[in-house]
C-alpha cells in the first residue's frame, strides 16, 4: 500500500466504522498511514479486511457507544491493540433510520435514544480517551457533526438538536483541553448517500434532490467526500487549528 506523509504511525480509533462515512474514514486513514481501530455495534470485519487488503494495520472492535462501560473497554482494547492512541474520530451516530416528520410527532423516547447515541455516546468516548491523551502530552479528537444545525433543517428536530449539541461540545472541549495539547475539531457533512441512507426511501425522496440543487457543486455527496477533512484534522498540518468545524457539503452553506 502506498502511504502518504500525513498520518504515518498515528494510532486512531474510529467509531461507527462498519459502513458509510465511518468505513470510508477508517480506510482512508489507513491509506494515509494510520494504524486504525475500527469500532461499531458489531466488530466491522469488512472494514478491517479492506484495510488489511491494502497492506494497512487495523483491528475491529465491538461496542455500543451509548454504554459508558463498553466505551471504556473499547478504548482500552484499542490502546492495547495499537500500542497507544493518538486520535479519536467520533462518527457513531443515528441518522439513516430517521423518518422526517413534524416535531410534535417525535416521541420523547426517540429524543432520548438519539441523544444517548449522538450526544452522550460521543461524550463518553471523549471522557475515555482524554485521560490517556493528557498522560501522553496530547491528542486529536474529530467529531462528525452535520450541516443541519447551520441551516435549521426542518422535520428532524431531534437529530438537528443533537448535532447542534455536538457543535457546541466541539467548541467547548477545544477551549478546555487546549492547555493539554488536545485538539478538538469537527467535520460537518451535507446529506450523504451512505448505504443506510440509500435504504431509506423516505429520506431519499425528501432530501436528495433538494440537497443536490442547493450545492455550488451540484452533485450527490458520497462518503469518500468527507474523508480528506478528517485526515487533515488528525495530521500535523492542522497542529494550530482547534475548535473549528469544517463544512463539507459541496458549497451548500458558507460558514
Amino acid at each position: 500500500m502506498s502511504k502518504k506523509i500525513y498520518l504515518d504511525g498515528k494510532r486512531v480509533l474510529v467509531t461507527g466504522a462498519a459502513s458509510g462515512i465511518g468505513k470510508a474514514i477508517a480506510i482512508q486513514l489507513a491509506e494515509d498511514g494510520a494504524l486504525v481501530a475500527a469500532a461499531d455495534l458489531k466488530a466491522p470485519v469488512e472494514t478491517v479486511t479492506a484495510i488489511q487488503a491494502l497492506g494497512g494495520t487495523a483491528v475491529g472492535l465491538a461496542a455500543d457507544v451509548s454504554d459508558a462501560q463498553q466505551v471504556e473497554q473499547m478504548v482500552e482494547d484499542a490502546r492495547q491493540a495499537l500500542g497507544g492512541l493518538d486520535g479519536l474520530v467520533n462518527n457513531a451516530g443515528m441518522f439513516s433510520s430517521i423518518i422526517p416528520r413534524p416535531f410534535e410527532e417525535i416521541a420523547s423516547d426517540e429524543w432520548r435514544r438519539l441523544f444517548d447515541v449522538n450526544v452522550f455516546g460521543l461524550v463518553s468516548c471523549c471522557q475515555a480517551v482524554v485521560p490517556l491523551f493528557k498522560v501522553q502530552g496530547g491528542g486529536r479528537i474529530v467529531n462528525i457533526i452535520s450541516g443541519t444545525p447551520f441551516k435549521g433543517v426542518p422535520f428532524m428536530l431531534h437529530y438537528v438538536a443533537s448535532k447542534g449539541a455536538v457543535l457546541a461540545i466541539t467548541r467547548c472541549l477545544a477551549s478546555e483541553l487546549g492547555p493539554s495539547n488536545i485538539l478538538v475539531n469537527g467535520v460537518a457533512p451535507g446529506f450523504t448517500l451512505s448505504e443506510g441512507v440509500l435504504s431509506n426511501e423516505i429520506q431519499l425522496n425528501k432530501l436528495q434532490d433538494v440537497s443536490r440543487k442547493a450545492r455550488s457543486l451540484a452533485r450527490d455527496q458520497v462518503p469518500a467526500d468527507v474523508v480528506g477533512a478528517v485526515s487533515f484534522f488528525l495530521s500535523d498540518a492542522s497542529s494550530f487549528v482547534t475548535g473549528q468545524t469544517m463544512l463539507v457539503d459541496g458549497g451548500s452553506y458558507f460558514n
